[in-house]
């Protein structure tokens, strides 16, 4: 009975200084929070209700006119539409790409997984700012090495053909590493005694990938999926590095205007009206992802 009390008081997760590391780590993480996340936010969705200027020190209130506004504005919408369908190919091609590449180096075949791992994630640790500086001097119409290995002389940036699709694959580029290395962690999570199975059964590669790994990877390439949309629903490097949402209005997408608005224009109030709005179609297109998966698992 003495050994179990003594054995209660010397137990370090009740020790006065665990108890004194615990409260501060949660407090700083609180403030760190605070600070940093729900008080802007906070002034944010408070500024949206003002006609709000730094620069000339305006702070008006003005009701909802800023949210009348940015529902009633057409290029607002446009830019809305092009995100959506820059976001949908940008996805599907993360997917499709990351599925293909991790089941190479799933495969006994391939040798050195770990090199190419390294080298598949490398882009996507790679600044963005430095990243598409580099594919601006690739798609110069005169000295790039893209219409060199091509044989082409397409303006890629300023022919509106082309440029959504130069940001397109700029961004593929980018971003089908983190698909590789996520994909390729869940494939090592699965039981093998299923492929072992359906390999002693006479299943082929292609029947293995489509009736055993493709179903056991949904929460995997769901979190993929819900991830990737709400990243490039906030992407707007590419654009105002590369042809800041020109020409015309062909590459404008919601973030790069919300951008354009507050820190060209610095019409903020109007630009955190157009950010909540967009924040709520984040959320509900992330809610409908969860509900649907819901719905597949049941």
């Amino acid at each position: 009975m003495n050994l179990q009390i003594r054995s209660k008081s010397r137990d370090p997760l009740r020790s006065r200084s665990e108890i004194i590391l615990r409260n501060t780590v949660v407090a700083s993480l609180i403030l760190f929070f605070l600070a940093f996340y729900f008080i802007p936010i906070g002034i944010a969705f408070w500024g949206s209700f003002h006609l709000w200027n730094p620069l000339k020190g305006q702070f008006r209130y003005t009701g909802l006119k800023n949210w009348h506004n940015v529902l009633n504005n057409q290029l607002f919408w446009y830019s809305l539409k092009n995100t959506g369908l820059f976001s949908v190919i940008a996805v599907l091609a993360r997917i499709v790409i990351g599925l293909l590449l991790a089941s190479a180096l799933f495969s006994r075949l391939v040798k050195a997984k770990s090199f190419f791992r390294t080298l598949y994630y490398l882009p996507t640790i790679t600044p963005m700012v430095a990243v598409a500086f580099v594919w601006k001097n690739m798609y110069d119409p005169q000295f790039g090495l893209l219409n060199q290995l091509l044989g082409t002389k397409i303006n890629w940036l300023f022919d509106g053909r082309y440029a959504m699709l130069a940001i397109l694959l700029l961004t593929i580029w980018k971003d089908f590493g983190y698909a590789v290395v996520i994909l390729l962690g869940g494939m090592y999570s699965l039981p093998m005694d299923c492929f072992e199975a359906a390999e002693i059964d006479g299943a082929d590669a292609c029947q293995r990938f489509f009736g055993i790994t493709l179903p056991l990877l949904r929460p995997t390439v769901l979190f993929i999926v819900i991830t990737s949309f709400i990243s490039y629903f906030q992407t707007y490097i590419p654009v105002m590095v590369l042809t800041q949402g020109g020409p015309g209005t062909k590459t404008q997408l919601a973030t790069y205007l919300i951008f354009d608005q507050a820190f060209s224009k610095y019409n903020f109030g109007y630009a955190s009206a157009m950010s909540f709005i967009l924040f709520l179609l984040i959320a509900l297109l992330t809610a409908l992802s969860f509900r649907a998966s819901g719905r597949k698992e049941q």
